[in-house]
This record gives structure tokens, C-alpha cells and sequence, in this order.
């Protein structure tokens, strides 16, 4: 699996990072974990899917991610998304399953 080591985080407590809006993304990323969490989070897709999902339309407040979190099809497992009921989507993928 591919580390996604290049992606920008910032700590914000003990348990929360922040993936500061980039490229695409209309909102920010936050990751609910600690520094155990987070370096089991580091090794596959997972972080680049909380990206994703934040440059989904009507996407509001931010594209969050659980302490489960890990790699899934579409959406991560463990991530956590909401949308205007006008201006946003409806995503399958936000049901989220896993890869394997």
C-alpha cells in the first residue's frame, strides 16, 4: 500500500488533526485519533479519501474521520461527511465498505 506521507497535517490537540484545505478541497479534514491512531492512519488511501470527500459539492463544515478510519471505496471507512440539502450530493459511496 502507498503511505500518504506528503499529505499536510496539523495537530490540533491530542486527538484531532486538521488536513488544511488544498488543491480541490472545499473544506478542511479532521481526523479524530491519537499518535498511535494516526500512524497506522498514515499508511494507506485513508487521508487522501478525507480529501476527496471534502471537494464533493454542498459538502459543509469539514470531511471527518473517525479512529477507525481506513481505506475504503469511495468514501473511507470511518469518514463522516454532511452536504446542503440544496447545493450537495447524495454519495453511495458514503456508505462506505471496505477494499478487502
Amino acid at each position: 500500500m502507498t503511505r500518504t506521507t506528503s499529505i499536510e497535517i496539523e495537530r490540533l490537540d491530542d486527538c484531532r488533526f486538521r488536513i488544511p484545505i488544498q488543491g480541490r478541497m472545499n473544506v478542511p479534514g479532521l481526523v479524530f485519533a491519537d499518535d498511535r491512531l494516526m500512524q497506522g492512519i498514515r499508511e494507506d488511501q485513508a487521508l487522501q479519501q478525507v480529501m476527496n470527500v471534502a471537494c464533493l459539492p454542498g459538502i459543509v463544515r469539514a470531511s471527518l474521520a473517525m479512529p477507525d478510519i481506513h481505506w475504503g471505496y469511495g468514501f473511507p471507512i470511518g469518514g463522516v461527511a454532511a452536504f446542503d440539502l440544496d447545493a450537495g450530493v447524495i454519495s453511495p459511496g458514503g456508505v462506505g465498505y471496505d477494499i478487502n
